[in-house]
């Protein structure tokens, strides 16, 4: 059974950093992109940012760019969201996804059940 777990989430004053967690199982973690969404009180869901399988390729949101990092440990399963220079408008509850193809070629979106960040004085 695929599972993101997301952990580290809290509240964190202006200019803060933080580091989330998302803990992978049931799947080649090794083989997989993944990325990191968030959503805000009466907001859609938007992207954040994501890494390639290997690592080597990044990519982030424009709101995010330069502030955040993502990187991955496929030895532990475990991609990781370094957050720094917070901002109020960062609070959201941030989830960890990622796409999995079956053999038959079918794909299936998976998703943490999330963790809250608030960025509040």
């Amino acid at each position: 059974e695929v599972q993101l777990v997301e952990s580290g989430g809290g509240l964190v004053q202006p200019g803060g950093s933080l580091r989330l967690s998302c803990a992978a199982f049931g799947f080649t973690f090794s083989s997989s992109a993944m990325g990191w969404f968030r959503q805000a009180p009466g907001k859609e869901r938007e992207f954040v940012g994501g890494i390639s399988w290997s690592g080597s390729i990044t990519y982030y949101a424009d709101s995010v760019k330069g502030r955040f990092d993502i990187s991955r440990d496929n030895a532990k399963n475990m991609v990781y969201l370094q957050m720094n220079s917070l901002k109020p408008e960062d609070t959201a509850v941030y989830y960890c996804n990622t796409v999995v193809v079956a053999f038959s070629g079918l794909e299936y979106e998976y998703w943490g059940q999330g963790t809250q960040v608030t960025v509040a004085s």
